[in-house]
């Protein structure tokens, strides 16, 4: 079962979902079939990906946030707040309470700082904070 696995994950997904179904429902399966080591990793790696999800969405927000900030009079301004809300949505509609202790808000907030470009329509940036000024629950709280 693990060739399987290493070989087409998405076969391997479905018939182990097949055979946990069935033996939720009482039916007796082949227990050798059923691939524990990689199903364990396989539901470790689903909140994993959420998380990183999240934190991506975060990042791209506070992104979006320092560039209105550092660029104001930019026509793209507007474009900006608009993604920075959509990413701070995006990020609230997948974020679980367990969450929140496992969210580093300054590093993702340095992540920010790093992706931001040195200029922008040959203007440098307005001086931006170096820490983060919002907190994790103002990030996902509905405006």
């Amino acid at each position: 079962m693990g060739d399987l696995y290493e070989d087409d994950i998405l076969l391997w997904s479905e018939h182990q979902a097949d055979l946990l179904r069935r033996r939720a429902a009482g039916e007796l399966v082949n227990e050798a079939e059923l691939d524990w080591p990689n199903i364990a990793e396989e539901i470790e790696s689903v909140g994993s990906e959420q998380l990183h999800a999240v934190e991506s969405f975060l990042v791209q927000a506070l992104l979006h946030d320092l560039k209105a900030e550092a660029w104001p009079l930019s026509r793209d301004v507007p474009h900006w707040r608009a993604e920075a809300r959509r990413f701070r949505d995006d990020a609230a509609s997948r974020f679980a309470p367990s969450m929140q202790q496992r969210i580093d808000i300054a590093k993702i907030y340095r992540r920010a700082l790093r992706a931001m470009p040195e200029t922008m329509g040959g203007q440098p940036p307005l001086p931006v904070p170096e820490s983060c000024p919002v907190t994790l629950d103002e990030l996902l709280a509905e405006d």
